[in-house]
């Protein structure tokens, strides 16, 4: 009777939200070429299409799990995407999945979930960018709620310290491991001034953190009351390769928001940092299986979510 009630735990764990490999082996064969070549298409337009796309999977996981939420738009503005923190959401994130999802509506047709496309699209701009490759698992069904007020207090502040970022992700099933890794995303990208402003300008100067003339780099790129517009590359060393840069200039106090660099100066996530910046492979294996973690958040299945027709709208 042991084996039987352990067998029943086990099936119904199944039902719970389980995404595997080659989901759409039978439905949808070719899905993950379509969506690579739908991402590659876009990137070679412009190459905000990496650091939008792979920000976006990570703003949609931490609030209602990886399910698309925070695609859809409210005529109403009370959406995901509508909240404070999701404001700074570049648009060509939103693209890169609407016309991915274009692409496989017209091979499969109702078969293939918003959340799924982006999640692929999230590893292919990884790939695109010099990163790893890594096999994506799917089964996702895009969700049913999306609302601005469920997304305060579930996204990491650039502010945040270790206890706080550590606290967030666990919250997502995620190690402090995983999050430094996850934040190794910060490699690519850029940031409006006034995300890290205070770290520049306050009444006993600049943040001591920050190496100097990185400071005074960041006080030219971004003197008191610029251009609100202007944006800085998060990684001013290889702005546009996905590596493990990003921790060599933690080390170098190149850190541009708090949160990056309290991952060095923090006793107990500074080893892992040390480990990263001197080993390119090291950050790689735990980046990828820190991504896997992170795409197992939330997810719906079977009657919990829906295939959309538009990511953008509700069935």
């Amino acid at each position: 009777m042991v084996w039987l009630a352990l067998l029943m735990v086990i099936v119904v764990r199944r039902g719970e939200g389980q995404v595997v490999q080659n989901f759409y082996g039978s439905t949808c064969p070719n899905v993950e070429q379509i969506v690579r070549q739908a991402v590659q298409n876009k990137l070679s337009q412009t190459f905000i299409t990496i650091p939008a796309t792979l920000r976006l999977f990570f703003h949609d996981c931490f609030v209602e799990g990886c399910d698309a939420s925070v695609m859809i738009s409210s005529p109403s503005g009370d959406a995901e995407k509508d909240a404070q923190d999701n404001l700074s959401l570049a648009g060509d994130g939103f693209d890169t999945v609407v016309k991915a999802k274009q692409a496989v509506e017209a091979a499969c047709p109702g078969k293939v979930s918003c959340a799924d496309i982006l999640a692929l699209a999230a590893r292919d701009v990884v790939v695109l960018a010099g990163g790893p490759n890594f096999n994506v698992e799917l089964g996702r069904r895009d969700g049913l709620v999306s609302k601005a007020s469920r997304v305060d207090g579930n996204l990491p502040s650039p502010n945040f310290d270790l206890n706080a970022l550590t606290s967030i992700f666990a919250k997502n099933g995620l190690s402090q491991t995983d999050m430094i890794a996850l934040s190794g995303a910060h490699t690519i990208g850029a940031s409006h001034c006034n995300r890290f402003a205070d770290r520049l300008f306050s009444s006993s100067g600049a943040d001591s953190s920050l190496n100097r003339a990185y400071a005074e780099q960041l006080k030219q790129a971004c003197p008191r009351n610029v251009d609100p517009n202007v944006v800085v590359q998060l990684d001013p060393t290889t702005p546009n390769t996905f590596d493990n840069v990003y921790y060599q200039n933690l080390i170098d106090g190149k850190g541009l928001f708090k949160s990056d660099e309290i991952l060095f100066t923090s006793s107990a996530s500074k080893s892992t940092v040390v480990e990263f910046a001197n080993d390119g492979g090291e950050f790689n294996a735990a980046f990828v299986a820190a991504m896997r973690k992170l795409g197992r958040v939330g997810v719906k299945t079977g009657r919990a979510g829906e295939i959309r027709r538009d990511c953008s709208a509700f069935n």
